[in-house]
């Protein structure tokens, strides 16, 4: 088999600065030759899934994220915002975020030009004709004056915008919009309504379910979760989260902090996700610590590359097939394209550091 037949799908967890450690899983399950077919990813996950669609690989990405400072992206929202101690909570009240946004769009949009990748229109895949699998990439974000999850490009439609047409920027901004931190992007729908878009962790960190063909139905090819965790040998079904509520900004947290991890967190925890998902150790480091030291920046990387050595160490697809799917016909989802291979070993083999 040729490495051009080690098809996945990819869909990355969100976690703010911890997204270093999802290029560094990227870098190995590259190296051991597969080739990203759809990516889809929340925040962070939808920052290193649009660069990778657009044709970064992630050993690329690594000096980039390596060199960058992350407190460049930290634009005060106001001149308010500029007065120290109090500064960023009155951009909070005045902009509804301490930061702008405005230099990590600009940011992304450099990234994305360097590889010719503009709006959705650039990212549609040949011979692809079912919605959510047109495009090479799908980011998800959250509009929180409808209470609606959206799938991007696809919901662009409400917005009045055709899905090609979207920037891919922009929609990777609104994903990335973490509450508080970042302004969220205002929007008109198709109804004339004003909408606030914000970071789609708020509906679906996780949305491994994007690509799935239905069970029993066998997908041609598998998708691989990255996700990041506390602790990647507890089981994903015994993970316990804790938050103390000792007042009233306690229990906003504690409610803010459910609504982003308790969907997912059960998605883990099903043995079919489970089974298909490279668990990464995040270190401990909160996802708004934008003043990362190059040693943490090392350890997201490390702690990445391990997780996907140790996830493909006893990966095998078809046994996955045989246990999640077996007994139903496989789903072609593109009659052109060969299947994916099961060599494993010999993939492993090009793995660097093994």
């Amino acid at each position: 088999m040729s490495q051009a037949d080690l098809r996945v799908d990819a869909v990355f967890e969100g976690g703010g600065v911890k997204g270093i450690a999802l290029v560094g899983a990227a870098a190995v399950i590259e190296a051991a030759g597969y080739q990203f077919y759809n990516l889809a990813g929340t925040s962070a996950g939808a920052i290193v899934a649009a660069l990778l669609g657009a044709g970064y690989t992630a050993a690329e990405l690594q000096p980039i994220l390596m060199d960058l400072d992350f407190t460049t992206l930290t634009d005060p929202a106001t001149m308010l915002s500029r007065i120290p101690l109090v500064g960023s909570y009155l951009g909070i009240l005045t902009d509804l975020g301490m930061y702008k946004g405005d230099a990590f769009f600009t940011l992304m949009r450099e990234w994305l030009a360097a590889k010719g990748v503009k709006t959705f229109g650039d990212l549609v895949l040949p011979g692809e004709t079912e919605t959510r699998y047109r495009f090479k990439v799908h980011v998800v974000a959250s509009d929180i004056s409808r209470g609606n999850m959206l799938i991007l490009p696809d919901d662009a439609q409400a917005y009045g915008m055709a899905p090609e047409r979207l920037e891919v920027a922009l929609a990777v901004r609104m994903s990335m919009s973490i509450p508080y931190f970042f302004t969220p992007v205002r929007v008109t729908n198709t109804l004339g309504q004003s909408c606030y878009i914000v970071d789609g962790g708020l509906l679906s960190n996780f949305p491994i379910e994007l690509f799935d063909t239905p069970p029993p139905a066998v997908p041609e090819w598998p998708t691989f979760g990255f996700a990041l965790v506390s602790d990647p040998t507890e089981p994903a079904a015994d993970v316990r989260v804790e938050y103390k509520v000792h007042g009233p900004l306690t229990l906003f947290a504690a409610l803010f902090h459910t609504a982003v991890v308790a969907h997912d967190a059960h998605a883990m925890a099903v043995p079919d996700v489970a089974a298909r998902t490279i668990r990464i150790d995040d270190r401990g480091i909160p996802p708004t610590q934008f003043d990362l030291t190059q040693p943490q920046k090392v350890a997201l990387y490390d702690t990445g590359q391990t997780a996907a050595r140790d996830f493909l160490a006893t990966w095998d697809f078809e046994q996955y097939k045989a246990r999640f799917r077996s007994g139903a016909p496989e789903v072609r989802r593109h009659p052109g394209l060969a299947r994916p291979s099961t060599d494993h070993v010999a993939a492993l083999r090009r793995v660097p550091g093994r």
